[in-house]
């Protein structure tokens, strides 16, 4: 099973997802941080997260590597949490930008041939509800990522959007 959690920033969106992948007691469980500590703010929010889990989940750290992680490690955890697409793509984006499209369409792929193995939570920004970004890249990633939630929450089982804590189920 594939559920998706999409919202906006400081929305509740990843305290949600570990709320809803933390019910099943005596599963193994698996945390996908795709976020990397390049300054003090972004270790601040990395600790934070870490603060919120409990110890009964393992954490893997892959900034780029994300559809071959989920196929190495999905027959050995009933629940994987990605935490969050966003910052992958943006990661791909920014250091391997001749690679976006093919791993867009790799993760996807990864999705659908490993689901019925594992079930997960996915986080994700919803980038499309703002302003338009007055520089190029940033239009890009907003255009990138908002294909990206598509083609994920058109394989996913359930969507949930997040705002303001509240999350309302849409798929």
């Amino acid at each position: 099973m594939i559920t998706l959690i999409i919202g906006g920033t400081r929305s509740g969106k990843s305290g949600y997802a570990l709320n809803l992948a933390s019910g099943g007691a005596g599963k193994a469980k698996a945390y996908v941080a795709t976020a990397q500590a390049l300054d003090e703010e972004m270790s601040d929010r990395i600790s934070r997260h870490k603060d919120e889990r409990s110890e009964d989940w393992i954490t893997f750290e892959e900034p780029f590597g994300l559809a071959s992680l989920l196929r190495e490690i999905c027959s050995h955890f009933d629940q994987i949490l990605v935490d969050c697409l966003t910052v992958w793509l943006s990661n791909k984006l920014l250091n391997e930008p001749e690679l976006v499209d093919g791993a867009v369409e790799g993760l996807v792929h990864a999705l659908m041939e490993t689901h019925r193995k594992t079930q997960y939570f996915i986080v994700t920004n919803e980038v499309g509800m703002g302003i338009v970004p007055d520089n190029a890249l940033a239009r890009k990633f907003r255009d990138l990522a908002g294909l990206l939630n598509q083609k994920v929450a058109e394989v996913a089982d359930h969507v949930y959007l997040v705002s303001a804590g509240i999350p309302i189920k849409i798929k």
